[in-house]
């Protein structure tokens, strides 16, 4: 983050400190160029920072389709994308932002301890 040159970099911290508060084992790296967040040995979501009108969070996981909610868009069989226009759109959103991570958290649990 610190390298980060983003016009909406506040955002990207904003919402990198919402997907991390909801549960202490998610973990954060770089895929893509950008931060990617990941949980009991799969991945939840990663930005997308290519786009600098908006900020662009991929939910790239299999069981993303099960999750309904408005917030994420696309109908792709292993993912689902959320848009983010501002700080006021971050803070309006984070309610259910958390309800999705957690949801994901969830399911990427469920899965681990099926494999073990």
């Amino acid at each position: 983050m610190a390298e980060l040159d983003h016009p909406l970099r506040a955002e990207v911290a904003a919402l990198r400190e919402v997907i991390r508060g909801v549960d202490p084992e998610i973990t954060q790296q770089i895929k893509w160029n950008a931060p990617s967040f990941s949980c009991a040995g799969a991945y939840i979501a990663t930005f997308n920072l290519r786009s600098t009108d908006r900020v662009h969070l991929i939910f790239h996981n299999p069981r993303i389709a099960e999750v309904s909610s408005e917030l994420l868009e696309g109908n792709y069989p292993d993912r689902r994308m959320a848009y983010f226009a501002n700080l006021a759109d971050v803070h309006a959103k984070s309610p259910e932002l958390e309800r999705i991570v957690a949801e994901v958290v969830r399911f990427n649990r469920k899965a681990s301890e099926v494999g073990r």
